[in-house]
């Protein structure tokens, strides 16, 4: 790989785009670079008409054009609306966390298990939803286009499709195979008629492969195939994702930040990245505490666990406030 030469870019916070809540500019590395960061604020104070879906999926396009933001990732309808009481702008599903807590593990849901998450998703929520879409739950292109048709019928503003196969002996599709699948996503979208953003995976890096040189052919080509953002988990070191983003300029690009990382959202965005997806980290988190604390109930007898729960009052307080910007629904 050659030498990416150092870059600045410039952010500016969008009111229709950004973090909304208390708004405070930050200064960070490169000249005139500021980023919004955001404090909780609960639910909005204001009940709003609620947007369409295709004024969703305007503004989630929109999001993608300049700038660098947080996209976190709910697993149900109840950590949705908190996330976007907090001030997120769109949301992204999440695989794992869904499967987790239908009692599945990750990669074994059905297809229409999938679709009814994601239309139940999109009706609780007022910001835009990218689908975490897995491989689109078929073999050949043809089964992609279907799976992707009817993905985009629940409402979503933007789904990803990856190229792992779920096969050890053949992680990935093999290259063609991985362009026609996304072609194939591309097509369908254009044929709804729908706004809807596609995001090429390519999951080397998860899959045993971490091929830096495979991982930028593959996002260059599914790029070439229709894909409007490009994104592959794994990518750790600032050198990696730094050449990522220069190789797919000017599309966007989505970071996978799971775990606890010495990078910051200021460090991410200098390195010209557009987006960051949290992946399950979020429940992964929630089953922490709850391992942690049922756990020392079931082996011995203690109740220390619960020393970090949430106040129920809280809790009642947001969701009855958010209700009621709900109307009731």
């Amino acid at each position: 790989m050659t030498a990416v030469p150092e870059r600045s870019v410039e952010l500016k916070p969008d009111p229709a785009i950004g973090f909304s809540g208390i708004q405070a500019s930050r200064q960070c590395g490169a000249p005139s670079c500021k980023i919004a960061s955001h404090i909780p604020t609960g639910a909005p104070a204001m009940a709003e008409p609620r947007p369409s879906i295709a004024d969703k999926r305007r503004s989630f396009r929109r999001m993608h054009e300049a700038g660098c933001f947080i996209i976190p990732n709910p697993w149900d309808v109840g950590s949705a609306r908190y996330l976007q009481g907090l001030g997120f702008k769109a949301l992204a599903s999440t695989s794992s966390g869904f499967a987790w807590s239908q009692g599945h593990a990750d990669n074994t849901i059905s297809r229409e298990m999938a679709l009814g998450h994601l239309r139940e998703m999109v009706a609780a929520t007022d910001v835009p939803l990218n689908a975490d879409f897995e491989s689109g739950f078929a073999r050949d292109a043809a089964g992609v286009a279907e799976s992707v048709r009817l993905a985009v019928e629940t409402g979503v503003a933007g789904l990803s499709i990856e190229d792992s196969t779920g096969v050890a002996a053949r992680p990935l599709f093999e290259i063609d195979e991985a362009v026609q699948r996304m072609r194939a996503a591309r097509i369908a979208i254009d044929r709804s008629g729908a706004d809807t953003l596609l995001v090429g995976r390519a999951e080397c890096f998860l899959v045993g492969r971490p091929d830096l040189d495979e991982t930028i052919a593959r996002l260059q080509a599914y790029a070439n195939a229709g894909a409007d953002c490009l994104y592959a988990p794994g990518l750790r070191t600032p050198q990696q994702i730094a050449a990522v983003v220069a190789a797919l300029a000017p599309k966007p690009v989505n970071l996978l930040v799971g775990s606890a990382s010495a990078l910051t959202l200021q460090a991410i965005a200098e390195l010209g990245v557009r987006r960051v997806s949290v992946g399950g980290a979020l429940a992964r988190s929630a089953w922490g505490g709850f391992i942690r604390a049922a756990k020392l109930l079931a082996e011995k007898g203690q109740f220390d666990g619960f020393a970090d729960a949430a106040p129920g009052a809280e809790l009642n307080s947001f969701f009855g406030a958010d209700l009621g910007q709900r109307g009731g629904a």
